[in-house]
């Protein structure tokens, strides 16, 4: 096998990874300053704290809606045209926001940057499996989690950052310079993957944003506004059974269902919603739990830090070490151990030992995460990466949604520490589905 064959020649292969890497820092970076600039926009543009946070859910809503679609567009057009032409409407749409002059225009904007966020998202594990060797596949995969660890670590304190010297509109504006360069390089370095002669499917790519959206509207919806909710619920249930039934019998779906008849991915992609969920979980009942015990915001940031310190020096060695083996032992025991952490989290009382139990937890989902995508990654057909990575995307979206929609729930049933348990319950379930993958 050649190197193209399986993976791109240096220095080529750096030079992919760094704009990959890039695509991943933008859209990480850009989900946690805008919560940040949330309140300033609201004020300048005369919103509620409601009508506000459709600015992040318009953009949410359309990325999960079309990760599937987008990834087998990638497969069907051309990873790397695909992945230009999302970053290019991302940093356009980005340009639009910061200009837009009313709430409207500014939800229109960042609809057209979740279209163009989801095209980026979707093919970067497509593009890491043709950019890397099957032999490096989980060191690349642990070097994009430490990325994205790093960036949701220092992507509020960059937001506060900007906001202390500009407007909110900058916020969209510190993307461009690093957006450009990897739009740029990326058009020459990325691999070049031969497009599959086959048609894109509207239809089933319509019925999967009517069914995603649908979900995650309800699942926003149904603690708000219990009727809406449920019924947004009911019809994306409804609409996802009729679009399964549809796919089933074709021999390439764009709901990649062929991919979950191999029994790993099947497994891994249940893992990694579990997994994820716990992860929300965590990261949305620390600050209320510490809130709750009189620390200050800034003492919450600084207490909550070495969890995404301990998952971005984790996932790079955990990677590596999924290269040399492939047992499912090892995110079985991540799953175990971010399990225990949240049980230590709820069962002690919020102090700086916290940050004990927060540093196991990182320790633990570290482990996970990158082993878990790299199995999902190399089981899955070479031809068939864009869809596994579209649906590993999915898998992760489906996770957040569900760790948010848990962690409210068990705010309003009892308190934040009802949701650490609720989370250990999720990683066992992670870590149980990793074993039965032996």
């Amino acid at each position: 096998m050649n190197a193209e064959a399986d993976g791109l020649p240096e220095p080529r292969r750096t030079r992919a990874a760094a704009c990959i890497a890039a695509g991943i820092a933008l859209t990480v970076l850009d989900a946690a300053m805008v919560n940040i600039a949330l309140p300033s926009a609201a004020r300048d543009l005369g919103l509620t704290p409601a009508e506000s946070v459709w600015v992040v859910n318009a953009y949410q809503i359309t990325v999960v809606g079309t990760l599937i679609p987008f990834a087998a567009l990638g497969e069907i057009a051309g990873f790397k045209r695909v992945w230009n032409a999302g970053l290019a409407l991302f940093l356009l749409a980005a340009l639009c926001s910061a200009l837009a002059p009313s709430f409207e225009a500014l939800l229109a904007a960042r609809i057209a940057q979740g279209l163009g966020g989801a095209a980026v998202m979707s093919l970067m594990s497509g593009l890491v499996r043709h950019t890397y060797p099957i032999a490096q596949l989980g060191r690349a995969i642990g070097f994009n989690a430490m990325v994205v660890a790093l960036c949701s670590a220092t992507g509020p304190s960059l937001g506060a950052a900007v906001l202390a010297v500009a407007n909110w509109p900058a916020v969209f504006l510190v993307h461009l310079p690093v957006g450009l360069a990897a739009l740029i390089f990326g058009a020459r370095v990325l691999p070049d993957v031969p497009p599959q002669a086959r048609a894109f499917d509207l239809g089933a790519a319509a019925m999967n944003v009517a069914a995603f959206g649908l979900v995650f509207l309800g699942l926003d919806l149904i603690l708000h506004w219990p009727v809406p909710g449920f019924v947004a619920l009911a019809l994306g249930i409804f609409t996802g059974a009729l679009l399964i039934r549809r796919e089933m019998a074709r021999a390439v779906p764009l709901l990649p269902l062929d991919l979950l008849r191999i029994r790993t991915v099947r497994l891994a992609i249940a893992a990694s919603i579990c997994m994820f969920a716990a992860h929300m979980v965590t990261v949305i009942s620390m600050p209320f739990h510490l809130s709750a015990a009189g620390f200050t915001p800034v003492q919450i940031g600084l207490i909550i830090t070495p969890y995404p310190i301990a998952v971005g020096l984790l996932a790079p060695i955990a990677g590596r070490f999924a290269d040399r083996t492939a047992s499912a032992l090892p995110v079985a025991a991540g799953g175990g151990v971010l399990a225990l952490a949240l049980i230590l989290l709820g069962s002690i009382p919020a102090s700086l030992w916290v940050c004990g139990a927060l540093l196991l937890a990182g320790v633990g989902f570290g482990c996970f995460q990158a082993p878990n995508n790299r199995a999902i990654l190399s089981s899955a057909p070479r031809h068939r990466a864009g869809s596994a990575g579209g649906m590993q995307a999915t898998a992760r979206v489906l996770g957040q949604s569900l760790g948010a929609t848990t962690a409210a729930a068990c705010f309003t049933l009892a308190g934040p520490w009802m949701g650490f348990y609720c989370g250990a319950v999720l990683a066992v379930l992670a870590g149980v589905l990793s074993l039965a993958r032996r």
